[in-house]
């Protein structure tokens, strides 16, 4: 029996009807940019995560490239994130000439230290004044702790922006929409965000999206809401930075030939629109299908030499966009082990950002962030999607049993 990584094939069985009628709606249009559909998707995401204004854009990566792009961040400017993550949130920020701050994970969880990231602001005095923006990542369906980072960065008047492109619909407790300890984020005059409640967000669950002054995600195909090609999305509860991310996603123009500021072409397709606005109607259920398996994993896979995913809230406000364990000293060939046996896996992520070579010029040397180079060393994706089924899941089990008691 193989096991796929992942089986878009198998999810597009269950939606196809409503995504071929949702694309030939389009076709039939003849509007394949902007236009109600995409509109009409965007107030729909607004309304799922709990935020005055979602606008479409054409990846994560621009989402948050245009997301820094409204704070302004230029040359010389620093960004404070994680080095375990995506190329594309340190990328996002080199591209605009600034330079990106790594603070190490939490090694339970994979996401920033909020610890490390205060240490860092009492430690630097005179380089945090260049700091113009915080980004949290929220990574593999599980949020950030944020409130200690909002506080902190409240305190020094610097935005957050949310990388949430793995945790849609990822909830972290406490506080209202708007969080009272988030003004981190606020506008970017000053002030609350104004997010509103959001669907799912019960007994002050805050959702991802809801608590910087932005927040970006991603439907790339591989995504628990995938598009069937790159499409992203930006949210926040402020109108001002709002339009300026329709601006500067159609080339920084507020009118035909009328541009005030120099933008990008970062438009979300119409057909991407259509695609996902047919597919969210199921993303809940397919989350509750990834905790399920996400459950019985955390099961049976309670074997010597194996470390399980941490929900740090909880497994109900994950969304296991993937499950990764940590082996010890055999991770490599462990993998090896369950390809030779039609068991996909991946590896999330094997060189950390620090140790990229387009960023060796930052100096930072092997050890600079241990967390982040251990999870980077031991870290291994299962299979986890709602059409795994139990049989491929015990066969994954099995396999990883034999290999670690043998």
């Amino acid at each position: 029996m193989r096991v796929p990584f992942l089986d878009l094939a198998a999810q597009l069985e269950t939606t196809r009807p409503e995504i071929e009628r949702a694309v030939l709606d389009v076709v039939a249009s003849g509007r394949y940019v902007g236009g109600p559909v995409l509109e009409s998707f965007e107030r729909a995401m607004a309304d799922y995560i709990g935020v005055d204004h979602a606008i479409g854009v054409s990846s994560g990566t621009d989402a948050l490239l245009v997301s820094l792009m409204v704070l302004d961040v230029g040359p010389g400017d620093l960004v404070v994130t994680t080095p375990y993550s995506f190329f594309a949130t340190a990328g996002a920020v080199a591209r605009l000439g600034a330079i990106p701050v790594f603070v190490d994970i939490d090694p339970r969880t994979f996401n920033i230290d909020p610890a490390r990231l205060a240490d860092w602001f009492e430690r630097e005095p005179e380089r945090r004044s260049r700091v113009k923006a915080i980004v949290p990542v929220h990574l593999f369906g599980q949020c950030a702790d944020m409130s200690p980072m909002l506080e902190l960065a409240a305190s020094h008047g610097i935005p957050v922006v949310e990388d949430a492109a793995q945790a849609l619909g990822a909830r972290y407790p406490g506080g209202g929409a708007n969080g009272s300890s988030g003004g981190a984020g606020g506008s970017i005059r000053g002030g609350t965000s104004g997010s509103r409640a959001g669907r799912g967000g019960s007994h002050g669950d805050r959702r991802a999206g809801t608590m910087g002054t932005l927040a970006c995600f991603s439907f790339y195909p591989t995504k628990n809401l995938g598009a069937m090609g790159d499409a992203g999305l930006v949210v926040t509860g402020d109108p001002e930075a709002a339009e300026r991310v329709r601006r500067l996603r159609n080339h920084g123009g507020h009118a035909a030939y009328r541009h005030p500021e120099v933008g990008g072409n970062f438009r979300l397709d119409t057909l991407q629109a259509a695609i996902l606005a047919a597919k969210l109607q199921h993303l809940d259920g397919w989350h509750a299908r990834r905790r399920e398996r996400a459950a019985y994993y955390d099961e049976h896979l309670a074997i010597p030499g194996v470390e399980l995913p941490a929900p740090a809230w909880g497994r109900d406000l994950h969304t296991y966009h993937q499950y990764v364990i940590r082996v010890a000293d055999r991770r490599d060939a462990l993998r090896q082990h369950l390809a030779a046996r039609r068991i996909d896996t991946m590896i999330y992520y094997p060189v950390p950002l620090h140790r990229q070579p387009c960023f060796h010029h930052l100096a930072h040397p092997a050890g600079a962030f241990p967390n982040s180079e251990d999870a980077a060393s031991r870290s291994l994706a299962l299979p986890i999607y709602p059409e795994l089924t139990p049989a491929m899941q015990d066969r994954v089990i099995e396999e990883t049993d034999a290999f670690l008691r043998g």
